[in-house]
């Protein structure tokens, strides 16, 4: 390839970009470090090739750039903006500080075992959510993967699928090809065009592969030989390189990097999955891993705030000022933030924020302590680096009443220039939302989020009244009606099965929505409400349009997941499950639901790797909420599928003395009763959980763990009378 003078690229593009230097040289591009000047920010701007730019023409490389322009995922690079300025044909992508995938592996050769899972994982990720917009990358590769503190950013999709829909003769004009010899899937080494994301799959299976071993898998002194070897030669097993590589971590790659294109994994997130099954080092690999216990990624836990005033009732303030925090963090996508589950779990510990730290395997925390003394707020906070437990911000607040919201969004903004966070636009109006909020309507918001979250009966009830009366003072919250709508609809489900609580979740829902349409959680409240009344079409259409206003929701893709469970509609729900359990991999019950629908599908290994991985999950929670009795009904059930039956029947018992009428709770109980091939006790539990309110057949219809009760007479009476 030909170089172009600097002078000549500045020149054709400074109407917009003033570029600085070059910053690297590529088979298809050449990167320029530039200034932005319409936003005032620095970009790399990436110009393909003349030779390249003249055989594919502007309208071939704008419609495949404009597809994966489309793309909004943590661990994907964003495109700026993409065009044709003076014959050159350029994209645009944020300027990251970092270093590529290739250039660590260059100067370490293995990484820690634990930092490849990670890093492979997100890769998976980003790539199974652009498998489901139908675009394949073509070119996986260490070069095309940036660490950005800490975190995998897969960048440069489109580009190869423009540059192979030129056709090969271009390619062979231009002297390149699509993909690379180490890392090209058999079938894309064959010639075959037609790829999907099981391509995609086998070019992550080898740069694992290398990120574990120190080698790449395929080797060879031309392009030619590298490519042949995937189809004649055995890949050297990972363990026989690296013996302390987790076996499980040995199956997947391997399972991934599959000649035979049917026995892969059947989605880049079952891969992801799968790699992170029982993936923790061996003790004798600790050595290495000296960041096993901390995340080096921009990474922060927001601990309950401490309540310091005389009325110990204000805990709910407190408590709902560190969530509005979460909340807020929780939207940028560079930013990965400990869930309200984990960082709560510390409430009432005074334990060292550096050990908190580390024990949440997050870089900071932020604690924080509130006072309220009629309208006036002390509110004090700091933000400790768990690797020196030094403080990297800190701050106190004598404010009014009605400055909160200012407060909550001045130490979100504090967070972020602390960590030197980018944001992008939208990520900065998400923060700087102003609130037209009347502040006694959000303090009894505040209340119902506290009872919310206890998931019980009486505390829904409870919520909902609090909501209600943030109603009343401010009719137009849109929140607070959303909130009802998720009251009523957990009510309806788990409680009390009166078709009134199936209207009011869908005239709140629908009220949330009307007031304000970009509510990502008002679309979340609707869809779990009209799929309750089976109106799936339409709830597709919500949970979709919450995933695409806040691709960091759980709840959306979690809600999503249940949805699809009713319809038994298991592949896509295991999708979504997948996508949940990435956005909040400590949060307890998405594996257990995992392994239902894996069970339903007969993938047997999957269910059993995620009920073991839930039960590691569920006795860690126990450890800091141990009467929770979600948690012991759920361990139930995952004990017993995996054939801990003493340990099941345990937590089953320990569940009951809690709360023997909770219709969840019965329910729960009854599917462990149900894998213990106990039916009488488990039809007697499931009949009592129906009886105290338990409001949905399709679930039960479709639920694997109630397989064994099917045929019988007892079971089918009860649908029946459902």
């Amino acid at each position: 390839m030909q170089s172009t003078p600097l002078d000549k690229i500045k020149g054709a593009f400074s109407e917009f970009y003033t570029i600085d230097r070059e910053l690297g040289r590529g088979g298809m591009a050449t990167v320029y470090l530039a200034q932005d000047a319409k936003h005032e920010r620095l970009v790399a701007l990436k110009v393909l090739h003349p030779e390249l730019a003249a055989s594919l023409g502007p309208d071939r490389f704008l419609r495949e750039i404009k597809l994966a322009a489309r793309l909004n995922h943590p661990h994907i690079l964003p495109l700026h903006d993409s065009g044709e300025a003076h014959g050159f044909l350029f994209y645009v992508m944020p300027y990251v500080e970092g270093e590529s995938l290739r250039e660590r592996l260059d100067r370490e050769r293995q990484l820690p075992i634990e930092e490849a899972v990670h890093h492979g994982r997100a890769i998976a990720s980003a790539l199974d959510y652009a498998h489901r917009q139908n675009i394949v990358h073509r070119d996986i590769k260490p070069e095309n993967v940036m660490l950005y503190e800490g975190e995998a950013m897969v960048m440069d999709f489109g580009i190869a699928k423009a540059v192979s829909s030129a056709g090969s003769e271009t390619l062979t004009q231009t002297g390149m090809m699509v993909g690379t010899p180490a890392y090209v899937s058999p079938e894309q080494a064959a010639g075959e065009t037609n790829l999907d994301g099981r391509s995609d799959q086998f070019s992550l299976g080898c740069v694992v592969y290398e990120m574990l071993s120190g080698e790449r898998p395929f080797t060879g002194p031309t392009a030619q030989a590298v490519m042949a070897k995937r189809f004649v030669d055995s890949v050297k097993p990972l363990r026989s390189i690296r013996t302390t590589v987790p076996e499980s971590v040995e199956r997947a790659v391997t399972k991934a990097m599959s000649i035979d294109i049917a026995t892969r994994f059947k989605t880049t997130a079952q891969f992801g999955q799968a790699l992170a099954s029982n993936s923790l080092a061996t003790p004798s690999d600790t050595a290495t891993l000296p960041a096993q216990t901390v995340s080096s990624a921009k990474s922060v836990a927001v601990l309950p705030f401490s309540n310091m005033s005389n009325d110990a009732e204000n805990e709910y303030f407190a408590d709902g000022m560190a969530e509005e925090i979460i909340n807020a963090l929780s939207k940028i996508q560079s930013l990965r933030v400990a869930s309200r589950t984990v960082s709560f779990a510390q409430k009432g510990r005074n334990d060292d924020l550096a050990e908190v730290g580390k024990k949440l395997r997050v870089s900071t925390v932020l604690d924080g302590s509130v006072r309220r003394m009629g309208n006036r707020l002390r509110i004090s906070a700091q933000l400790v680096n768990v690797a020196d437990g030094y403080q990297l911000w800190s701050e106190r607040y004598d404010r009014e009443m009605e400055d909160v919201f200012a407060i909550q969004d001045d130490i979100s903004q504090s967070i972020v220039k602390a960590l030197r966070v980018i944001l992008t636009e939208g990520e900065k109006k998400q923060i700087e939302k102003a609130r037209a909020v009347s502040v006694q309507a959000y303090d009894y918001y505040l209340r119902g989020q506290q009872h919310f979250h206890q998931l019980r009966r009486k505390s829904l009830e409870y919520a909902k009244q609090m909501f209600n009366k943030a109603i009343e003072i401010d009719p137009e919250y849109a929140r607070a009606h959303a909130g009802v709508a998720d009251c009523y609809s957990y009510l309806y489900t788990y409680f009390d099965a009166r078709e009134f609580n199936l209207r009011q979740a869908d005239i709140a829902s629908s009220r949330a929505l009307e007031l304000e349409p970009d509510l990502a959680e008002a679309h979340v409240a609707r869809g779990q409400a009209i799929s309750l009344s089976k109106r799936f079409d339409e709830a597709t259409k919500e949970f979709e349009t919450a995933m695409r206003l806040d691709p960091k929701s759980f709840s959306a893709a979690y809600s999503f997941a249940r949805s699809r469970m009713s319809q038994g509609m298991h592949e896509e729900a295991a999708r979504l499950l997948e996508r949940a359990a990435a956005l909040r991999p400590e949060e307890y019950q998405t594996p257990g639901f995992l392994g239902q629908v894996f069970a339903a599908l007969g993938r047997d290994d999957e269910s059993q790797a995620a009920y073991r991985h839930q039960v590691d999950l569920i006795n860690q929670h126990l450890e800091f909420n141990p009467d929770d009795s979600r948690a012991y009904t759920l361990g139930a059930v995952a004990n017993a599928v995996i054939h801990e039956n003493e340990r099941a029947v345990q937590f089953a018992e320990r569940a009951m003395q809690v709360d023997p009428d909770d219709p969840m709770l019965l329910y729960n109980v009854a599917c462990t009763y149900a894998q213990l091939g106990l039916v009488d006790k488990s039809l007697s539990a499931l009949e009592r959980a129906v009886e105290k309110g338990w409001g949905d057949p399709e679930w039960i219809k479709h639920d694997s763990d109630l397989d064994t009760l099917r045929e019988t007479p007892r079971y089918k009476a009860l649908m029946q009378a459902m």
